[in-house]
């Protein structure tokens, strides 16, 4: 395969990926929110410092992913094996933001119930005293 059409589909794999880790991201920053608010016990600044650091942590290990994952495999010799290749760089960058999204959903749940926990505890403290 010429140099040419090796470097448009790499570049269209890493824009692919790109704009898969930003909608991601996007997505988890906007939602993540509440489940942070009402794990800092309504404290908002804390919770969007919090959600900021996480995205932050999640643009970064996404990106450097899609570009060290760009070496591996063999080098697509025609168009077929060039659509092939990026497919499927592209669906396991999908599989790890995926996994990146579930590791999200588990610790703000797990943030969630450790506050909650803490509130009852704390009301039954109160009830006793």
């Amino acid at each position: 395969m010429n140099t040419t059409l090796t470097i448009t589909i790499y570049a269209i794999y890493m824009l692919a990926a790109l704009a898969m880790t930003i909608w991601v991201a996007r997505t988890l920053h906007k939602n993540g929110r509440l489940f942070l608010i009402d794990a800092f016990h309504g404290d908002e600044a804390r919770a969007d410092a919090v959600n900021h650091l996480l995205v932050v942590g999640f643009y970064l290990i996404n990106i450097g992913f899609v570009l060290l994952f760009l070496k591996f495999g063999n080098k697509p010799d025609t168009v077929v094996d060039g659509i092939e290749y990026a497919a499927t760089k592209l669906g396991v960058v999908m599989l790890v933001l995926g996994g990146m999204h579930f590791f999200n959903m588990f610790n703000f749940d797990k943030m969630r119930k450790k506050a909650r926990n803490r509130e009852r505890y704390e009301e039954h403290y109160r009830e006793v005293r």
